[in-house]
């Protein structure tokens, strides 16, 4: 369900770059999660699974200030998002490298390129290859045939890529060149392609995580409103 921007209440703290000591001094979009979640103040709480927490301080802090207050809604839909489901880490770097393809430099294409392949190659070995992972690896791929091109001829000039493990490390390179490439990228209006691949990796998770569809149904639009109102009153 894609979520419908609403109005956040006056005296909610603006949505910034980095880390803040309390919310008093503003706040990111994971520290706002461990506010709402009843966490201590925190970039990286508990409530929110690691790799998607990683993606989701990537894009508060590449997208523009202006573009940043859109990201607001996103909040309350990644508290409760965690497990230990080994496809996270592939499914979210998946979401954000082929988004990104299209769009980054030649350099940032054959890197994200051999990440497309890695994820690829790693759900086939979690046994998960669904028509829309499918289509979301191929359809990336048709859109920069030679950056896919360089990537197999340099898979298959490294003998040990067939036993390399997709790790932590490998989701956490993929989104950095996705986001910063995407941030960077001489498209039109990137912030909107930040914020797709959030909301995106977010409904990635969610499948997976909290497949329940009373719950997958409810209206993160409704969630933000409720969820926003109570810290607001606090923080006046």
């Amino acid at each position: 369900m894609k979520p419908v921007q609403i109005a956040l209440p006056d005296g909610m703290p603006v949505l910034s770059r980095g880390k803040h000591r309390n919310p008093r001094s503003g706040g990111c979009f994971m520290e706002f999660a461990s506010y709402l979640a009843g966490e201590s103040w925190s970039d990286h709480p508990a409530c929110t699974h690691p790799v998607l927490a990683s993606l989701a301080r990537m894009v508060n802090d590449c997208t523009s200030d202006d573009g940043r207050s859109r990201l607001a809604v996103l909040i309350p839909s990644v508290i409760g998002l965690r497990g230990d489901r080994p496809q996270i880490e592939t499914l979210v770097s998946l979401r954000a490298a082929a988004a990104a393809l299209p769009v980054v430099s030649v350099d940032r294409q054959r890197a994200l390129a051999v990440g497309i392949l890695s994820c690829e190659r790693n759900l086939k070995r979690l046994g998960i290859d669904t028509p829309e992972t499918s289509e979301r690896i191929h359809g990336a791929l048709r859109q920069a045939p030679d950056a896919e091109k360089w990537a197999r001829d340099f898979i298959a000039s490294v003998r040990s890529w067939s036993h390399s493990k997709f790790t932590p490390r490998t989701a956490d390179s993929i989104l950095r060149v996705s986001v910063q490439g995407i941030a960077e990228a001489c498209s039109p209006d990137p912030d909107a392609r930040l914020h797709d691949v959030l909301a995106g990796a977010i409904a990635d998770c969610r499948a997976v995580l909290a497949p329940d569809p009373l719950s997958a149904g409810i209206s993160d639009a409704a969630v933000a409103a409720e969820a926003f109102a109570a810290p607001s009153r606090r923080l006046r």
